[in-house]
């Protein structure tokens, strides 16, 4: 598939460039990221230290309607006192990281500006608050899918976004494999019908994920969800907004999962803000079935960090399912002097199981972030405080990022 997708890529760019030279347009796409993460997990004999440096290339040329783009990805470990899922020293914390180089995107796009988009081949997609579907940025391997999608406008008001999937490349790069595969074969489909109501964004969605991968835990991440989310913002006088987004969703076994269940996904959120300061509290629940291995609400192609917060205690639903109640304070400025996006942010969760209610635990997460000289600085800090769930865990980040 790689090489029909160079192949396609290839042809379209000559064809325009053929057809009239001085219009094709070319952009260049160039990122790096250096991080250092260390873990601390009780349990463990040693702790993980991580030095990783990801680096993207590629180029993007436009023709008139048409696009194709291209682009590279190789990660680095400088630093390798880590387990990274696949390699190294399975006594220490896992930082899933692997080394990699890759093609990491490869697509092209016709595009009616205001009217429709479609786009094939090797592609992001990060669909609502990519809980259920996203691209994993957080981790230097993103998540990319090959894919069709189409993207139209119905009505002045009435959207629909439509993916057919049929391969998924995880965080786990080229040497993926068993549990951590390289890829994730299957027939999944991804539809959303979104309206622009007076009270906000209301978006119905279906998810049908074809997990196709005997080792990836035995085709139990199939599955079929159906849902509901709105989100939307408003002013509420004296300099005060507040922004809100509720989802509900149904899950249930599909295609070749074995599992007979079905399980509840909902999340309430709200955000005030008043000028650079924004105070957030929400609830999150990934409901459980009977309290069976992989039965309980399941988000394998989602993007992971950011939600039940940044310790990874929970990137595999509990089979007794999860309730997330968390609080945040945070402040953002756009300039401060000559230093610009300025973030500042901690946050609290408790987390309950939704089956057989009890504690997990408790965790803080904690962030500064700003740009200075076109790189943008950040470090941050996760503590998860075990009660009956897994074990106290402590991580840290240091990262430097850069795009052209």
């Amino acid at each position: 598939m790689q090489r029909y997708l160079l192949s396609a890529l290839a042809t379209s760019l000559a064809v325009a460039g053929s057809a009239a030279a001085q219009t094709v347009t070319l952009e260049s796409l160039a990122e790096a990221r250096l991080r250092y993460e260390g873990v601390e997990q009780d349990g463990l004999p040693r702790r993980s230290d991580a030095v990783t440096l990801r680096a993207r290339a590629g180029v993007e040329a436009r023709y008139d309607r048409l696009s194709a783009l291209i682009e590279s990805e190789g990660t680095l470990a400088i630093g390798t006192a880590y387990f990274d899922g696949l390699e190294g020293d399975t006594g220490r914390p896992t930082i899933a990281d692997p080394q990699n180089i890759e093609l990491n995107r490869a697509q092209l796009s016709y595009a009616v500006p205001d009217r429709i988009t479609v786009t094939a081949g090797r592609q992001y997609l990060a669909l609502l608050d990519q809980r259920f579907v996203g691209a994993a940025k957080f981790r230097q391997n993103a998540q990319t899918f090959d894919a069709a999608r189409v993207q139209a406008t119905l009505a002045p008001k009435l959207t629909l976004d439509l993916s057919y999937v049929w391969n998924v490349r995880p965080i786990n790069g080229i040497d993926g494999r068993g549990a951590r595969p390289r890829s994730i074969g299957g027939d999944s489909v991804f539809a959303l019908l979104g309206y622009a109501s007076p009270v906000g964004m209301l978006t119905g969605f279906a998810y049908l994920i074809d997990a196709e991968e005997a080792a990836y835990q035995g085709y139990r991440l199939s599955s079929q969800t159906y849902g509901m989310r709105l989100a939307g913002k408003r002013a509420l006088g004296g300099g005060y907004a507040v922004d809100y987004a509720l989802s509900y969703a149904h899950q249930s076994n599909y295609a070749r999962n074995p599992n007979d269940y079905a399980a509840d996904y909902w999340l309430a959120e709200a955000k005030l803000s008043r000028k650079a300061v924004v105070a957030t509290l929400g609830y999150e629940v990934l409901g459980a079935d009977d309290g069976r291995a992989l039965t309980s609400v399941q988000t394998p192609y989602g993007s992971v960090f950011g939600f039940q917060g940044w310790a990874d205690k929970f990137t595999t639903t509990p089979a007794d399912g999860v309730r997330d109640l968390y609080a945040g304070l945070g402040a953002r400025w756009a300039t401060l002097g000559r230093v610009r996006n300025v973030e500042l942010s901690a946050f609290a969760h408790h987390y309950d199981s939704d089956r057989l209610v009890r504690s997990y635990g408790d965790e803080i997460n904690l962030l500064a972030s700003a740009e200075v000289g076109g790189v943008t600085w950040s470090a941050r800090y996760a503590d998860y405080f075990a009660d009956r769930f897994a074990t106290d865990t402590r991580k840290v980040w240091l990262t430097a990022e850069w795009a052209l």
